[in-house]
């Protein structure tokens, strides 16, 4: 069962949105850093607050 729409790959092209816009990338740099040091801080507040309540 073959489900692909794409049924040749001559004259395939590649599209990378944003490859030309450095700023762009870097924004969404920072943003992906400044969610995953919020996630890692926020649990390690949860977690303390967690272990001083027992």
């Amino acid at each position: 069962m073959n489900t692909s729409p794409i049924e040749s790959w001559e004259g395939a092209e590649a599209y990378f949105t944003f490859a030309d816009k450095p700023a762009v990338m870097m924004l969404f740099l920072l943003l992906a850093v400044a969610i995953t040091a919020g996630t890692i801080i926020i649990a390690a507040v949860h977690e303390k607050h967690a272990y001083n309540n027992h």
